[in-house]
């Protein structure tokens, strides 16, 4: 059967994909040995002394009640026997409940050094990717899937372990029946094989179901982080969205409700059947066992040896069966977390790269460069010619949607050019070292983000690697004019931002502005790329940064994007662009000469202050 959702297919799992599936552990044993050695050899040593305590705590309780039944020596020898075998019977237990509790304790231990090792992995995975598969939903579906998995598959290493383990204790009971027996095992084999069998069948509809609830379940846990957040709690309460999220989010954890009752009740019902079909199978193999007993075939001892055997068999074997369903389904999703990492970034370094010129000697050129993002039949940028000379300062104009942002993500290499090349001192953009690249860049967007950090940090994530650096921190601070506002707070640089976190200090967007324009002077950059950097200041504010900004870029590369032409005035030249296409560009007593389309903008600007 074959479900289809939005365009993704998705297939139903057979019993030939789940048997496939077991391909993947290998590669997460491998991921588990890395998370710990010591802890992977420790619980496997431990499960396989534990796998032979229940065949053993069964003998010795056969010999016990022999010795009960048929004293083999004299009544003082006898007891003495007895009551050795009785203490032995007594360390057996212990020593298997005191071998659980260590299996459980180091299982934790290690479940949780997975879960940690695996979420680090996929952020670092996750960094080298292209900002541009960030943009796309099914990537973020990937995404997801990945992220569930770092906790859940904790339960897997458990489950695993489980099933050598109970595979070893099967194999010393099995030993028994068949020397009494063969058939008995047959017996049993029919009696938990229908339980089987049902257990795998609804946990193929579980994992179909939870792989198409993906998207569904991102948009519900989105509700119930906006209807519950610091960061959107003005616009809930002013616009009184509160009526709409809850409704939003009730209908569709309604519907994962439904789907998901009507998946238990069916599961459930079957699973009562299954389960008297093999109560009965292992009542007819009990009920030949008696009568072998009371014809004298067998002792007393025998009889509560194979009957314990078989008791503990039966339930072994549901659990082995029952636990193959989930461990094939946790290798299953193994396949979700394995493909994740299977997706590489197209944007990658070349192996002989070339270092970034410094200074930068022409500059940037771009030949006929688009750009197209994925699923989308529409060019963000299109036949984009012209250049920018080495420390030249370049606005960028245009409506909203006209391309601006995504030109200067080109420019620092976030995207690379669907068609055409940029050029940078005569070689293309990608010939250089990647890192390098980014080093030199320095790039403030205009929805940057507001991190729940120090102050200090906040500032440095403009360069990580300097983050100790004091100095270089305030140095920034007082470039951007952040530092008078710092002067202001109780803690100074140490002081916490944001309301997430205790003691934390809210600012206002204009004040956050001045922190994120921080982040753009903590590198040497050559070139200096701000997106709308003051779109939150006062007047008085926005002269003042862009007074600093001219002085400190002097010798540097700059790209400006601004909806004020009393800033966008300030560039040596201004680019308008239109559609994604170059619509004009030169200075702006040029531009104003031109009468067109951005002498057009300007006035109409410049009449809204008349």
């Amino acid at each position: 059967m074959i479900l289809e959702r939005k365009g993704t297919v998705i297939e139903e799992v057979t019993l030939k994909d789940r048997f496939n599936a077991l391909n993947n552990l290998p590669q997460f044993f491998k991921l588990v040995w890395q998370t710990s050695p010591a802890l992977t050899v420790a619980t496997a040593l431990i499960r396989i002394v534990r796998s032979a305590i229940p065949v053993a705590i069964l003998y010795v309780g056969k010999l016990i009640i022999d010795q009960v039944a048929h004293p083999t020596q004299g009544p003082a020898d006898s007891h003495a026997y007895l009551w050795e075998l009785v203490v032995i019977e007594l360390i057996l237990a212990v020593g298997s409940d005191v071998l659980g509790r260590a299996t459980a304790l180091i299982d934790s231990l290690l479940g949780d050094r997975f879960a940690n090792y695996t979420s680090i992995k996929i952020m670092q995975h996750a960094a080298t990717l292209d900002l541009e598969q960030f943009e796309d939903s099914t990537f973020y579906d990937k995404l997801e899937r990945a992220r569930q998995q770092t906790v859940g598959r904790t339960v897997l290493l458990s489950q695993v372990l489980s099933q050598v383990q109970d595979l070893i204790t099967v194999t010393f009971l099995a030993a028994g029946l068949v020397v009494f027996n063969p058939w008995l095992i047959l017996i049993l084999i029919i009696a938990v094989l229908p339980a089987f069998l049902g257990e795998a069948h609804f946990n193929d509809k579980t994992y179909s179901l939870s792989r198409r609830q993906t998207p569904e379940r991102r948009e519900l846990d989105y509700m119930r982080y906006i209807g519950a957040s610091d960061e959107t709690a003005k616009e809930v309460k002013l616009f009184d969205l509160s009526g709409f999220l809850v409704d939003r989010f009730k209908q569709l954890s309604d519907k994962f409700y439904k789907d998901n009752k009507q998946l238990a009740i069916k599961r459930s019902v079957w699973g009562a059947a299954f389960s008297l079909f093999g109560t009965v199978g292992y009542y007819g193999a009990y009920v030949f066992i008696v009568y072998k007993a009371v014809q004298g075939s067998i002792s007393i001892g025998d009889l509560t040896f194979l009957a314990g055997s078989f008791r503990q068999l039966r339930s072994l074997l549901e659990g082995i069966l029952t636990r193959f369903t989930a461990v094939s389904q946790g290798a299953i999703y193994l396949k979700d977390f394995f493909e994740f990492f299977h997706i590489q970034p197209k944007i990658i370094p070349i192996g002989k790269s070339l270092s970034f010129p410094n200074p930068i000697k022409q500059g940037f050129v771009f030949e006929n460069v688009g750009f197209k993002y994925a699923n989308s039949e529409n060019w963000a940028n299109r036949h984009l010619n012209f250049s920018l000379a080495a420390g030249e300062k370049l606005a960028l104009v245009g409506e909203n949607g006209a391309g601006k942002t995504t030109l200067v993500k080109l420019l620092a290499r976030l995207y690379d050019p669907t068609e055409g090349r940029i050029l940078l001192d005569g070689h293309d953009l990608r010939e250089y070292d990647l890192t390098d690249l980014r080093y030199n860049v320095g790039v403030i967007f205009q929805d940057y983000i507001r991190y729940q950090m120090t102050v200090s940090q906040n500032i440095a994530v403009g360069n990580i690697e300097e983050k100790g650096n004091t100095g270089l921190i305030v140095q920034s601070a007082k470039k951007s004019l952040a530092d008078l506002l710092v002067q202001k707070l109780p803690g100074g640089y140490e002081q916490p931002l944001g309301k997430r976190f205790n003691q934390g200090v809210e600012l206002s967007g204009g004040e956050w502005q001045k922190i994120a324009l921080a982040r753009a002077y903590m590198k040497d950059a050559q070139l200096l790329i701000l997106d709308e950097p003051t779109a939150a200041l006062d007047a008085r504010a926005e002269y003042e940064v862009f007074q600093r900004f001219s002085e400190l870029t002097k010798g540097k590369t700059a790209v400006l994007i601004s909806h004020k032409f009393s800033t966008v005035r300030m560039a040596d030249r201004i680019l308008v662009l239109d559609k994604g296409e170059l619509l004009e560009i030169g200075t702006h007593q040029e531009l104003l000469q031109k009468n067109g389309r951005y002498a057009e903008l300007f006035y109409l600007q410049a009449k809204g202050y008349q």
